[in-house]
């Protein structure tokens, strides 16, 4: 009888191929799918402070669901989620009399795990950390990037027994299982009212590390009372790249409340890329020059990047004390921009930096609403920690009533923050085109690992559209006009495959006065109905279809390692006939070739790959 009420609490998928096991005194889980360990059996916990940590538990009792819901969604990946899942909450009990109850909420899905811990009381809790670890079976091969403030570094392939010990590592952390059919990505979701985290390796354990707020003595954590942390996840599939089209993350924030029907996912003109590095000059007519382009290219926005505000300096990344954010610079009128440009279907978006924003937030938002501004850029928050993140939900909040988008910059990497508030379109928090400005950092397999990695968690704004297109040979670095190290086809494909619903058209307008391929650009959209990942491997190359309506979306994206023939069976069209109009890789980096053909499901279409190459391909119905 003991050895019965020994037996882990299993919570399994609707499918029934994954499941979690919580040990009955909540000391550990295991993770498994088609019947394989890939998480073997890791820690569980908090650590108290202030207080006596929990003594022995015993689960006292567990409450079982069953959820299937379809949610719609806005300005994403997808135009609905499938949110379907079992689960229980699992209250523990300390053994001692008066002891006291955690609580461990359980979600098993068909793609993926999660779990959060809850202590239910009046009172604050203070956390020193979690003792919660994810112990991955065997020594697998992953794709990790070192933690640092604004999450802007590469992703490298390492083993687990690879990694250095005291150096804190991303999320997600993207491995393959020893069995060989399973791919899984380690990440956390729902923020809120909690902290951001890194990952530590302890061992053959990556222990979960709080973000402690700066110049703070004490708890990483303090709550107002009771606790509800994020919720560990881990995202499963067969491949990597299956991992790409999954809602895990969004389903395990909650839904929005109120309208958003208003969020226009679209194209922006942006100043910033093209010029020097502390911003564009603010010229009246510098901005209508971009007002312009935008218009004629019928991209609906324009971001007037750092400098337009009155006192800017030349280091944006600097918040200087004598910054008004709420007045621009001498000479620079925005109400009368806004006007300039909504009378040729433009919308403006200001940039800030958060500094300036945080403590006159209404203030400032006010302002820009007042002004007709659709939207705002947050730059160089670098942090994660509890005050942080409690920055992210209180703008996403105020944005959203005076119906204004948000796209924040030096970013921490999504948690599904933009489930619950769609107005906050996009967030950086990768390393993106910017750093061809500074250095070669962003390689052609850099291009690569994002699908696989940074893009699990959400969207990101890489920024693309570079014009300038070079060889990682010829590429050469430089702050104004500057270069990529892939060639225009990349450059059309990232609008399909980099998942971002607000897409920058970065560079300046006279790289696109009659230039090859960007007719493509104009016709491409940056929300979708429907994704689907066909083929690639991380670093090596991707091929990505999106569906918008009844018309597809090919991006297909190669590394440097060779011109190629990339063939794309079409089998995930539906019956009918198609026109596939086709821009591939010319004979040098600045040309493509454009190429039209019908194409039917049971058709292969073949697409020229250069080395540090890509294609794009739209596909129309036809009668």
């Amino acid at each position: 009888m003991a050895s019965v009420w020994a037996a882990p609490a299993v919570v399994s998928s609707p499918d029934g191929r994954v499941a979690i096991r919580i040990a009955q005194d909540a000391s550990q889980f295991t993770i498994s799918r088609h019947g394989k360990t890939v998480i073997a059996p890791s820690p569980l916990g908090l650590e108290l402070d202030g207080v006596p940590e929990f003594g022995a538990l015993a689960l006292e009792r567990r409450d079982d669901v069953k959820v299937d819901r379809t949610i719609a969604l806005i300005a994403t990946k997808a135009a609905q989620a499938r949110d379907r899942y079992r689960g229980a909450t699992l209250v523990f009990r300390e053994r001692a009399a008066g002891g006291r109850r955690l609580l461990l909420d359980v979600r098993a899905y068909d793609d993926g795990v999660a779990f959060r811990y809850r202590i239910d009381s009046p009172d604050p809790v203070r956390l020193r950390g979690e003792r919660t670890a994810f112990v991955p079976a065997g020594d697998p091969e992953c794709l990790v990037s070192v933690a640092e403030g604004a999450h802007e570094v590469p992703f490298e392939r390492m083993k687990l027994s690879q990694l250095r010990e005291g150096r804190a590592y991303d999320v997600p952390l993207v491995c393959s299982a020893p069995s060989g059919d399973t791919s899984y990505a380690i990440t956390q979701a729902n923020l809120t009212g909690y902290a951001g985290a890194s990952l530590w390796r302890e061992g053959g354990a990556l222990r979960v590390r709080l973000s402690a707020v700066p110049n703070r003595a004490g708890p990483a954590f303090v709550s107002r009372a009771g606790l509800t942390t994020a919720w560990r996840a881990v995202m499963l599939g067969d491949r990597v790249g299956d991992l790409i089209g999954s809602q895990l993350i969004g389903n395990l924030n909650p839904a929005p409340a109120g309208d958003f029907s208003w969020v226009r996912p679209s194209k922006a003109a942006w100043d910033w890329w093209s010029g020097p590095l502390a911003g564009m000059k603010p010229s009246m007519d510098s901005y209508r020059r971009f007002i312009d382009f935008a218009a004629a290219a019928g991209l609906p926005y324009y971001l007037i990047d750092a400098g337009w505000a009155a006192g800017s300096g030349p280091d944006c990344w600097i918040a200087l004390p004598g910054t008004d954010i709420t007045r621009a610079a001498d000479g620079i009128d925005i109400p009368a921009l806004v006007r300039y440009a909504a009378a040729k279907g433009v919308g403006l978006l200001l940039w800030a930096h958060w500094e300036h924003v945080a403590p006159r937030m209404d203030e400032v938002l006010d302002t820009y609403a007042r002004w007709g501004v659709k939207g705002i850029k947050v730059d160089f928050m670098n942090r994660d920690d509890q005050e942080m993140v409690e920055f992210y939900r209180r703008i996403a909040a105020a944005t959203a009533s005076r119906h204004l988008l948000l796209d924040l910059h030096s970013a921490y990497i999504p948690d599904g923050l933009q489930r619950t508030y769609p107005n906050f379109i996009t967030q950086e928090g990768v390393l993106g085109a910017e750093w061809n400005k500074m250095n070669k950092n962003v390689t052609p397999r850099h291009n690569l690992m994002l699908p696989y990695t940074r893009m699990l968690a959400g969207p990101m704004d890489y920024t693309p559209g570079g014009f300038h297109n070079a060889t990682p040979e010829t590429f050469a670095v430089r702050a104004v006009l500057p270069q990529t190290q892939t060639t225009r086809g990349q450059a059309l494909a990232m609008y399909v495959v980099y998942d971002s619903p607000l897409q920058m058209v970065s560079d300046d307008p006279d790289a696109y006065r009659d230039a090859a391929g960007f007719d493509f650009i104009r016709r491409v959209p940056t929300a979708w109905d429907e994704t689907r990942f066909v083929s690639g491997e991380p670093g090596r190359d991707i091929v990505l279809a999106r569906r918008q309506g009844g018309t597809w979306y090919l991006g297909a994206m190669t590394a440097d390692e060779g011109s190629r023939t990339e063939r794309v069976a079409l089998r995930f069209l539906p019956a009918g006939r198609y026109r596939a109009t086709v821009w591939e890789d010319g004979d040098t980096p600045n040309e493509v070739r454009r190429v039209e053909r019908e194409v039917t499901a049971g058709d292969v279409l073949s697409l020229r790959l250069a080395s540090a190459g890509g294609a794009a391909a739209i596909l129309e119905r036809l009668n």
